[in-house]
């Protein structure tokens, strides 16, 4: 297309030229010269030849002064038609010839004319006024490009963990969510406080450690369920944060919680017989009636609390967990339990932080994606606290007087969960 204009116009231009000068001289010799006017045509069809071949794509040559033709006398630029510029284009043109100085040429006339470095060079190669100018757009869009390639990353989908259930009656899909969001309501309720063994006067945090440390052991021997082991943690540390007890009836109020917690959780329930037994006859069995209905009292007949488990269980199958994982996590809820420091954190963020710590300690690398932050509500700095502490209490598990849990998830039954490595990166700020 370009070529094209370019010979329309050079065809427009040159024909004029060329029969100028064949009428000047017939006006001078007075008859037509059939030789000087097949010389004048010779020349015009050779310049539009030169023209069709190579013509330019820009009319880059500018003229300092007008053109003229020494034999005829009659100026050649009234008989061109004018080239119109840009304001632009005039701008570029007049800051090249200020600062380059110009380089003398011959037109095809024979006429002198100047050229500028620059203008020589557009012409020896044409090149579009677009392309001249300098290319700055790619280094300018790099980082806007960085940016959207950040806003469209693909976020990590959050699995629908109650599909495979859907035909399951026992799991009520239907009602799920507002169970779990029940419990968070409740959860704050059926926490102990954090400073409640300082209102008593005769027992203290090693005391309770004791009595609870004894009772998972005693668990395990009866082979009872895990709600069962949590409502009784739960129960012992409600009544104790608002009845003063005396050091010698501390371990009969953890037997009448485990009782309470097994009628409340277990299908068949321990003779009273049992429980004397097991605290080697401390206790007679009217002491554990009283201390019943005591505890029922006290309680305001308050049980049905959540405790770690619903949403331990909860956390896992978000956490899609195999057995091991499930090991995992219950041995590391359970040396929590025995601390009284962790009553500072809710059942919610404890069980959340048995997962994690579970996932780090079974694939040695920090773990907690979407789908378990969807479900926990937590995220990974806000269980790092809880974490560390499980881990703390992982690494001298085996040492010291208290190791009923370790003991416990040391045999087969449990796949000898306790002697695997504690996730020390998780201590490291």
């Amino acid at each position: 297309m370009v070529i094209s204009e370019e010979i329309n116009r050079n065809v427009v231009i040159k024909p004029i030229t060329a029969t100028a000068t064949v009428s000047l001289h017939q006006d001078e010799r007075g008859s037509r010269r059939f030789g000087q006017e097949n010389r004048q045509n010779r020349r015009a069809l050779r310049v539009i030849n030169q023209n069709l071949v190579g013509a330019r794509g820009y009319p880059c040559v500018v003229n300092k002064r007008g053109l003229k033709n020494e034999g005829c006398g009659i100026k050649l630029d009234s008989l061109r038609p004018p080239v119109t510029r840009s304001r632009a284009e005039e701008m570029c043109l007049e800051e090249t010839k200020r600062l380059k100085p110009s380089a003398p040429t011959m037109n095809e006339f024979g006429d002198c004319i100047f050229l500028d470095e620059e203008e020589k060079a557009a012409v020896d190669h044409p090149i579009p006024m677009s392309l001249e100018e300098p290319d700055t757009s790619l280094g300018e869009s790099d980082p806007i490009e960085e940016v959207e390639m950040e806003d469209m990353r693909v976020e990590e989908p959050i699995l629908d963990i109650d599909s495979s259930d859907a035909k399951n009656s026992l799991a009520v899909v239907e009602y799920v969510e507002d169970l779990y969001a029940f419990y968070r309501k409740m959860e704050s309720f059926s926490c102990a406080p954090a400073d409640y063994i300082t209102q008593q006067f005769d027992i203290n945090e090693k005391m309770r450690a004791i009595l609870i440390d004894w009772l998972i052991e005693v668990h395990d021997k009866f082979d009872l369920m895990n709600e069962m082991l949590f409502l009784t943690v739960n129960l012992i540390d409600r009544f104790l944060s608002k009845q003063a007890v005396a050091r010698k009836k501390l371990q009969l109020v953890g037997l009448v919680a485990m009782l309470l917690a097994c009628k409340y959780e277990e299908v068949s329930v321990p003779f009273i017989s049992d429980l004397v037994l097991i605290s080697d006859k401390a206790y007679t069995k009217k002491d554990i009636l009283e201390m019943e209905k005591t505890m029922l009292n006290t309680l305001q007949f308050n049980v049905s609390f959540p405790t770690p488990y619903p949403f331990l269980a909860r956390f896992l199958k978000a956490a899609q967990s195999d057995k091991k994982l499930e090991i995992t996590a219950s041995f590391l809820i359970e040396l929590a339990l025995v601390e009284y420091e962790m009553l500072q954190f809710p059942p919610s963020l404890l069980a959340a932080a048995a997962v994690y710590t579970a996932q780090c300690t079974l694939h040695g690398f920090r773990q907690w994606n979407s789908t378990c932050e969807f479900h926990s509500r937590y995220s990974e700095d806000q269980l790092m606290e809880c974490s560390r502490k499980m881990v703390t209490f992982h690494e001298r598990a085996a040492s010291g007087k208290l190791t009923g849990v370790h003991r416990k998830y040391c045999s087969s039954k449990f796949g000898y969960i306790a002697k695997c490595e504690p996730a020390h990166f998780l201590q490291k700020p």
